[in-house]
């Protein structure tokens, strides 16, 4: 699955290279990436538990690309015996992770570091038991040496798992009963071809075959498992559901900007209108359907 360009729940790490997206303020991103986070907990509760049946008593944990650290967190809650570490390239999404590590009594276990994928890796003080990269790999320009670098500084019996791919989230009928039925599909063909963009323009970029199980094993590491993980929140939406999707929505329109058939603009400016009883904010036929997939490997003992 392309990452969208509107949100990335975690994946922070670089910011350059990426066409639009250079600009974003991560600061002012960060409540939105919260809450999209937050509305997926249930499917990262899931993921970290399938990966707790495996993974027993890690001592470090590695978030990398954590972002403001909501599922950083999430790691120190299901694994209470290990130290969590949050590494991104934005301080001030990485001091929204400390501050949430405290609220929520973490703070004891857990840490956070600064710099560029995979090479900040090598400021740790101790090698990983659990290495978790939240579609941020994909920000690398060399996905297999990044995930090599990620490998070496695994502890021997230690997991990288990497969360790339998927399915697109849905949050809306085919047929809306105004305006050409299949606006999300056509939606996600503007983001594949944004995020082959965005590949491009990465330094180092290197065009990979996304077989995840093969280029883990490539990168050195053996049992690759492979499970994905659906969020299911269905018609009628909850307030908290409805604003990720207005928000979510209104960043595509924007972002995309004039490559959005005019037809299609015209429709999502009335699916944002919290006036309109056909809008995100009042129809009773919206929901949030996603799955993530999650591709694990272990490094020989």
């Amino acid at each position: 699955m392309a990452h969208t360009p509107h949100t990335q729940a975690h994946g922070h790490t670089h910011d350059h290279g990426h066409g639009h997206v250079t600009d974003i303020d991560w600061a002012e991103m960060a409540p939105h990436l919260e809450a999209q986070a937050e509305l997926f907990t249930p499917l990262y509760e899931r993921a970290l538990s399938w990966l707790g049946r495996e993974v027993t008593e890690p001592g470090l944990i590695v978030d990398a690309g954590s972002g403001p650290g909501v599922i950083s967190c999430l790691f120190a809650e299901t694994f209470p015996g290990a130290r969590v570490m949050a590494v991104d390239g934005s301080a001030p999404l990485l001091a929204r992770a400390q501050q949430r590590a405290e609220r929520l009594g973490y703070g004891d276990r857990f840490g956070t570091l600064a710099g560029e994928l995979p090479g900040v890796l090598g400021e740790l003080d101790y090698p990983v038991d659990l290495l978790w990269a939240g579609r941020s790999l994909h920000h690398l320009g060399d996905q297999l040496a990044g995930l090599t670098a990620f490998a070496q500084r695994l502890a021997p019996g230690g997991t990288v798992a990497i969360m790339e791919g998927g399915l697109p989230a849905r949050f809306l009928p085919r047929d809306l009963g105004f305006g050409r039925p299949g606006l999300e599909a056509r939606l996600d063909a503007l983001q594949e071809e944004w995020f082959a963009r965005m590949r491009d323009d990465l330094p180092g970029s290197r065009a990979e075959t996304e077989d995840w199980a093969a280029l883990l094993g490539a990168a050195g590491l053996k049992h690759t498992r492979t499970r994905s993980f659906l969020l299911d929140l269905p018609a009628p939406a909850s307030d908290r559901a409805r604003d990720y999707i207005a928000a979510t929505l209104s960043r595509l329109r924007d972002f995309f900007g004039d490559a959005v058939d005019p037809d299609d603009r015209a429709v999502l400016d009335r699916l944002l209108d919290p006036q309109d009883e056909a809008g995100v904010h009042r129809r009773q036929d919206v929901f949030v359907l996603a799955a993530h997939t999650v591709h694990t490997a272990v490094k020989p003992v």
